[in-house]
């Protein structure tokens, strides 16, 4: 699996990790590109960068939850990470949901921008049971991973896991996110003018760290951010 590191410190492990995955079609200097690295080192955050690109065979048979817990969460706490977030945009956030599916102990966060959460059939679905806490989802496939997902969105309030949700106003996927905002409280939940591109990422990525400057600072630090 392909990936990126961007320290804070050359040399030196953070107490917060962050690995982040792109969308379809995209890669992890995308994020560089967007001016996601110098967003932290403009506010001298002790975070971690990893910006991770999973390989479309290992996206297409689920293997890439594998290969995340192995090469990127596992080796993050061995390291001496206090902080473990994993997060993505489009699609890359829904292979972290994914991922927190199937290890919901394994991460202490979530920062979630504009995920896809789904074809429409399912989020119909859930919007139709007249949203997700009224949702009841039937036995589950274990290659169902959009309704997995969603069953994990479903349980999010009752898990130690702090989530930051950040959309668009103008997002193509915007009833999936109010559907997901709809569990989280008020302040997990971030919206800008914009639609699903990188100028609105990068907004909300901008408005994130500045929401963790403010927690780091405090005597919980970022646990809940």
């Amino acid at each position: 699996m392909r990936r990126l590191v961007v320290a804070a410190t050359p040399g030196a492990v953070a107490p917060m990790r962050l690995g982040l995955l792109p969308g379809a079609y995209q890669e992890p200097e995308d994020f560089l590109r967007a001016g996601f690295a110098d967003a932290v080192r403009s506010r001298n955050l002790a975070l971690d960068l990893e910006f991770v690109a999973p390989e479309l065979a290992h996206v297409l048979d689920r293997r890439v939850l594998d290969r995340l817990h192995g090469e990127i969460v596992v080796p993050a706490r061995v390291a001496g990470c206090r902080s473990v977030w994993l997060g993505g945009a489009s699609l890359g956030a829904f292979i972290a949901l994914a991922y927190a599916e199937r290890h919901p102990d394994a991460l202490d966060g979530l920062c979630l921008l504009a995920p896809y959460l789904g074809n429409r059939i399912v989020t119909a679905e859930v919007a139709r049971a007249g949203g997700v806490r009224s949702w009841q989802p039937a036995a589950l496939a274990a290659d169902d991973e959009e309704r997995r997902v969603w069953a994990l969105i479903r349980r999010l309030p009752e898990l130690p896991l702090a989530v930051h949700l950040g959309t668009g106003r103008q997002d193509r996927f915007g009833h999936g996110h109010a559907l997901l905002a709809a569990v989280l409280p008020a302040a997990a939940v971030d919206e800008v003018d914009g639609g699903h591109d990188w100028d609105t990422w990068r907004s909300l990525w901008e408005r994130f760290l500045d929401r963790l400057a403010v927690a780091s600072a405090s005597p919980a630090g970022a646990a809940r951010c």
